[in-house]
């Protein structure tokens, strides 16, 4: 790799993923060009979604803790998920914001409510941030929680520049692939390498860090989270589940992947995520980055509706691959009224 200006956000060693200036996947190196950018983001047609479309769902009033064996996941809507484990609430790329845009007036526009007003939230422990795409960093939302609770913010590497710029409040932490941080005295959590990229601006592409998570919460089990990312080989997934795994559940993405000729290297469809979650040997996954959010061609159930024909397909009992609808929660353990 060739090193090619300034990092405003970080300084460090030259690794096997970071050039001394930019992060890069070694083995998923990013192809595409501008032109083509601007061919499958903006010239291809998009299926028409509408305006407003409320889920059925609602979590109005989310446990406090959960504790023990118990784990409880609720869907907030596109990669918000609270998990609530081992006596900890953790919140994944948190946006409550209705658009997830550099700008207020414009940018791709919240279709569905979040599945939890942030008013019902528990208190909030630990914030997991994958990467610093708008849909995944809101910083208006980050900084609500940091007046609100002051979770630590776990992220990658140069991330954590960007969040306290923002708001010096907002307890960031940042930390390298296969690094692993104590959430708690029985949680832990490692940064899981990802097919994916990063930028705020036009000249700060992957100037910082992309990652997974994987979730290390004891007599609860590993759960995986994936942020974005695409399939590649699969490689990444498999090493996840040698290092980390078999998971108790897996948090994948299934959707904005039309083009797919184009979105195929950064994010990956239903099909893709239901190998993600047996190469993982995932007891279960949940399937999120759908249906809240217009970012690709596809319409807006067509995610669900891919997952649902490749679990019948490859004869998978539907029940272990949910693609959830903001609002709907995922829970198991005897503790827990909502079990499913």
């Amino acid at each position: 790799m060739t090193r090619r200006g300034r990092n405003p956000y970080y300084s460090g060693p030259v690794s096997d993923h970071f050039d001394g200036a930019r992060f890069y996947n070694p083995d998923h190196l990013w192809s595409k060009t501008t032109l083509e950018a601007i061919r499958a983001l903006a010239l291809a047609p998009k299926a028409k979604w509408p305006a407003r479309r409320p889920s059925p769902f609602a979590d109005a009033k989310p446990p406090s803790r959960v504790d023990g064996s118990a784990l409880r996941v609720t869907a907030v809507g596109h990669s918000t998920h609270l998990i609530q484990t081992a006596g900890l609430n953790i919140l994944t790329d948190p946006v409550w914001s209705n658009r997830c845009s550099p700008v207020s007036f414009a940018g791709p526009k919240r279709v569905t409510p979040p599945g939890i007003r942030f008013s019902d939230l528990p208190k909030i422990d630990v914030v997991l941030l994958s990467h610093n795409h708008y849909d995944h960093m809101d910083l208006a939302t980050l900084s609500r929680l940091a007046a609100r609770d002051r979770p630590r913010v776990v992220t990658p590497l140069g991330n954590d520049a960007i969040l306290k710029a923002h708001d010096p409040s907002i307890a960031a932490e940042a930390y390298d692939w296969r690094e692993s941080v104590e959430l708690s005295d029985r949680v832990r959590a490692t940064l899981t390498p990802a097919y994916h990229w990063s930028a705020r601006g036009v000249s700060d592409r992957r100037k910082a860090l992309w990652s997974g998570f994987a979730i290390d919460a004891g007599e609860a089990g590993n759960i995986y989270y994936a942020g974005d990312s695409g399939f590649g080989g699969g490689e990444i997934f498999s090493a996840a589940r040698a290092a980390h795994g078999p998971f108790r559940l897996a948090i994948l993405p299934i959707g904005a992947y039309e083009p797919r000729w184009f979105m195929k290297d950064q994010h990956m469809d239903a099909e893709e995520a239901v190998s993600v979650m047996e190469l993982l040997g995932a007891d279960h996954a949940v399937g999120c980055h759908w249906g809240v959010f217009q970012l690709t061609a596809e319409a807006i159930d067509a995610p669900a509706e891919l997952l649902a024909a490749t679990l019948k397909a490859r004869d998978i009992p539907p029940e272990r691959f949910r693609a959830l609808r903001p609002g709907e929660v995922w829970a198991s353990g005897e503790d827990d009224p909502s079990t499913s």
